[in-house]
């Protein structure tokens, strides 16, 4: 089928507006960490089902030391590392301006894939940054209290909670790329393309397990846990987040960077900031601003113009 992994990319924008939004929604009840915990441990529980019901084991294929090596240091930077800023992110200034600046992953991405793939950068591809960057700039960016300077209308720590989101996102996606290319190379049984993805998913949600593990251990402690998983309410959030999180949104965009390049896959996912506009005001009641319109349009064409030009 033509275009299956641009349709592929555009489904995951979708997903991850549903993510974004619950994450909000169960960073703010459960606590960042233990929200992260636990949709991982819920990841390996969809993962081993699906498992068991299309291959009849539970376990994903075998393949080599070094693919898991691989997938495990994807997981560590993309979910451990990265979504723990992104979560922190959405507590301090909201999912929506989160998502904003996640569009910065894709130049991230195709950054990592120059150095470590060999994928070109074309010159251009500079004038492309500064669109994306001015997007955001215009979003987020006002008066001061003299009217004349600029300012940062949101709190600091946010932003940098989000740009460091943003950074390992793109750096996880290629980490992972690389991982699932010895992964296929490595495995002692064939499979099916489409079930590769969620294979190779289950080390970055491993990875993801042990971090978070200890981030409780020494952050927030187990209690915190033990009180949310017997939470009904708690325990649906962090079901959906998982849902359309590490599950279909994850392992959906690892198969589509198996059927599209990972900028083309990148742009299409980053059409979040203006999909979850509406949402947003309509779950949070954030206010839906001309300004913020505009700078999320200009930072979504500033991410095509990247892979484009």
């Amino acid at each position: 089928m033509q275009y299956i992994g641009e349709i592929i990319s555009i489904g995951v924008a979708f997903s991850w507006t549903a993510t974004a939004l619950l994450s909000e929604m169960g960073s703010k009840r459960m606590g960042n960490v233990t929200l992260n915990f636990t949709r991982m441990a819920i990841a390996l529980i969809f993962s081993a089902i699906l498992f068991w019901v299309v291959t009849g084991s539970p376990l994903p294929a075998k393949a080599s030391t070094e693919s898991y090596l691989w997938m495990m240091l994807s997981g560590l930077v993309g979910y451990v590392i990265g979504d723990f800023c992104l979560f922190q992110g959405y507590i301090i200034i909201g999912s929506k301006f989160g998502q904003l600046f996640m569009t910065l992953a894709p130049i991230t991405a195709a950054i990592m894939a120059w150095f470590t793939l060999g994928q070109e950068i074309k010159p251009l591809a500079i004038l492309a940054m500064i669109v994306t960057l001015v997007g955001i700039a215009i979003t987020v960016m006002g008066r001061g209290d003299d009217n004349h300077r600029l300012s940062l209308k949101l709190p600091l720590n946010g932003v940098l909670f989000a740009i460091g989101a943003a950074v390992c996102q793109g750096v996880g996606l290629v980490l992972s790329k690389i991982g699932m290319n010895h992964y296929e190379a490595s495995m002692t049984t064939p499979c099916e393309s489409w079930i590769l993805p969620f294979y190779a998913n289950v080390f970055r949600c491993m990875a993801g397990i042990i971090g978070f593990s200890l981030l409780l251990m020494f952050r927030e402690g187990f209690g915190s846990l033990r009180k949310n998983v017997t939470d009904r309410t708690s325990m649906t959030v962090a079901t959906l987040t998982t849902i359309f999180g590490p599950f279909v949104g994850v392992g959906l965009s690892l198969l589509a960077v198996q059927y599209t390049s990972a900028g083309i896959a990148s742009t299409l996912m980053a059409l979040t900031p203006i999909i979850i506009i509406l949402p947003a005001w309509w779950i949070f009641k954030q206010p839906i601003t001309l300004k913020s319109v505009i700078g999320a349009l200009i930072s979504v064409a500033g991410v095509s113009l990247f892979f484009l030009l």
